[in-house]
Order: C-alpha cells, then sequence, then structure tokens
C-alpha cells in the first residue's frame, strides 16, 4: 500500500496530517488498490513509512474506524470492512433554537459539507433536561455532535451544563454558538464572545454614536438572550464615558431626541422605527438605532439599519471545515462587527 509513502503527508498543507492519512487510504480503496478484507499496515508500520507520530496515526484509523471503513481484530491488526465510498460522516446538530439565525448556520454546515456527510438536528430548547435526554438517546449513534451551549436552570439563572457536555467523546464534540463559561479553551468549535464582541463593535462606531446624550440598550426580560451582552454595554459607556439606561422593551412613551437604541428584538426595532416616524423624528439625526445581528431586510429598512453582528455563514462554514478535517479542531472566535448604515 502507497509507495513512497512519506512524500504524500505535506506539512504546509491546511488539511491536517492525520486527515491526509485518512484520504490517501480513502484513495487506495477507491482506486481498487485495497479490499474488503485486506489488512491494513498498523499503526506502528503507517508511523515509520509516513514518518508521524503514532498517535496522528492512531487518530486516522480511529476516523476511518468511525465511518466503517476498517475495523480492528484483536491481535491480528486493521481490515478493510467496507468500500461504500458513499459511508458518510453521521452529524448531529444539538442547537438551542430553530430562529432565522440559526437556520442561517444549519444550511451552511449543511452546504459545506455537501455529500460527504449526513446531517440531523434537534433542539433542547436550552433545558438541560431535555438535553440530558437527547445525549441518552443519541450518544455513540454519531461522529461529530455539535453543541450550542446555551442553557438556563429551573430560575432562568444562565448555566454551563459543563458536566452533560462532558458526556460526549472530546474527539466527537465541537460547540457553536458560544463558548462553555469558565472552559472556553477545553473544547474545540466555534464561538462568539457576547461580552467583548458588542464593546468592540460599539467602539469602531464611536464617533458616529458620540452626538447622542445617552445609549440605551432594550435587553428584554423573559427572553433568553446572553446576559455577556448587558456586561459588554456597560464596560463600553463606563470606559467612553456615555450616559445609559438598560429597558427591558420599548413601552408606550415617547422617543426623546438624543438618545440612540441597542435592540436585540426585532418588535423592538419595529417600534423604534414606527415611533420615529410617528413623532417626525429622523433616524441617525435626531436619534439613533442598532439592531443586533445582520438580516438582509435590516440593509433597507428605513434607508438602512445599522447592526452589530457575527457571521453565522462564516461559522457555519467553519464548524463544517473543522468536521471535514479541512481546519484543525481547536476553539475559534467568530467574525463580529458593526455594519454602519444611516440609522446612526
Amino acid at each position: 500500500m502507497l509507495s513512497d509513502k512519506s512524500e504524500k503527508i505535506s506539512s504546509h498543507s491546511r488539511t491536517p496530517k492525520y486527515m491526509q492519512v485518512v484520504n490517501l487510504i480513502l484513495e487506495e480503496i477507491d482506486q481498487g488498490k485495497l479490499k474488503i478484507g485486506d489488512r491494513i499496515p498498523s499503526i506502528n508500520e503507517t508511523s515509520f513509512d509516513f514518518l508521524l507520530s503514532r498517535d496522528t496515526v492512531e487518530k486516522a484509523y480511529n476516523e476511518l474506524r468511525d465511518r466503517g471503513i476498517i475495523t480492528s481484530v484483536r491481535g491480528k491488526g486493521f481490515y478493510v470492512s467496507s468500500t461504500n465510498m458513499e459511508n458518510k460522516i453521521k452529524v448531529l446538530l444539538l442547537f438551542n433554537k430553530l430562529s432565522s439565525y440559526k437556520k442561517y448556520i444549519y444550511y451552511s454546515i449543511v452546504e459545506t459539507l455537501g455529500d460527504e456527510a449526513r446531517v440531523d438536528l434537534q433542539i433542547h430548547h436550552y433545558n438541560m433536561t431535555l438535553f440530558e435526554n437527547l445525549l441518552d438517546r443519541y450518544l455513540g449513534e454519531y461522529h461529530y455532535y455539535v453543541v450550542a451551549p446555551h442553557f438556563f436552570d429551573e430560575n432562568s439563572h444562565p448555566t454551563t451544563a459543563y458536566d452533560l457536555i462532558k458526556k460526549i467523546p472530546k474527539e466527537k464534540l465541537l460547540i457553536i454558538d458560544r463558548a462553555v463559561k469558565d472552559h472556553e479553551n477545553e473544547f474545540p468549535g466555534v464561538y462568539q464572545d457576547f461580552s467583548r464582541d458588542i464593546l468592540e463593535a460599539l467602539e469602531t462606531g464611536i464617533s458616529h454614536l458620540r452626538k447622542y446624550q445617552r445609549l440605551i440598550l432594550v435587553f428584554p426580560k423573559g427572553e433568553l438572550y446572553p446576559w455577556e451582552i448587558i456586561d459588554g454595554f456597560k464596560r463600553f459607556c463606563y470606559f467612553h464615558n456615555f450616559k445609559n439606561l438598560i429597558l427591558d422593551g420599548i413601552d408606550d412613551e415617547p422617543l426623546y431626541p438624543g438618545d440612540s437604541f441597542i435592540v436585540l428584538a426585532e418588535t423592538d426595532l419595529a417600534s423604534i422605527v414606527k415611533k420615529s416616524r410617528e413623532q417626525n423624528l429622523k433616524l441617525g439625526q435626531d436619534i439613533g438605532v442598532i439592531s443586533y445581528n445582520e438580516t438582509p431586510l435590516k440593509e433597507i429598512l428605513a434607508e438602512g439599519i445599522t447592526t452589530i453582528s457575527t457571521d453565522f455563514v462564516h461559522m457555519g462554514k467553519s464548524i463544517a471545515a473543522q468536521i471535514l478535517g479541512k481546519e484543525d479542531k481547536i476553539p475559534l472566535k467568530n467574525p463580529f462587527k458593526l455594519y454602519l448604515r444611516k440609522s446612526i
């Protein structure tokens, strides 16, 4: 199997070395050089031939075994058990909800994985008991588990569900959308840093915000938004000496010139746009508004609504790349930026 083996592994490729070994063995099978029942070299033999560490080769063999391509026989070695190249990677997404933004992530993952994987989706609704039940039901049936670790306890306080997440084998686990608090560097995946993101995004628009007398964060009570957003907003206002206020919604009170709003809920955004028209207040001059999370509609609403947002499509692509072995499985902070438009 495989001539000039060491030359087939590139140190400059973005594909991790273990996945290069996987791909080379799959190529041998596809070309008919390896057939069902054929023995492949041992981990030590492949490690020597490819000039790779034993751990790297073992990771490659585990990947092939998880896909059902090879099987191990105690005391004898590894054998080809399937030549079905359509044997797909099985991925289970465990999301907290299926919002329009989560749909962007979902479709980006599915599109990037293409025919190489089968993707299933389950929603845990922020509920740790439901999440635990899903793990009990599906653990061991998938090659990868992609978890959005947004959880709240029975008193609506944020919690990490760390002990439950640890049940998933580390080599099969990827987190998405948020890091596990106090364990940010433990789990690979792609996450938002909600506190840091809002602070740094607002700083990029600070020259536009200076014309307003007060910044108001509209953070709805009862909605399961990340509380770190409040922390980042308070830090920005403190560092840059902005008068500020936090509201849980846009009530029946009128808008006041000189205020600039940062809104999370679409309903609050709609209320501000409607009230500004009723009071003849011009967005971007009399009052300002920044909406959380980018959508195509906000680009054209009211001549353009400024947004602060992570890149959901990029998040999905990055997770898919880690699943496919095209990127290293490490914790990655997803890009977040301010999209400046006429509303401030």
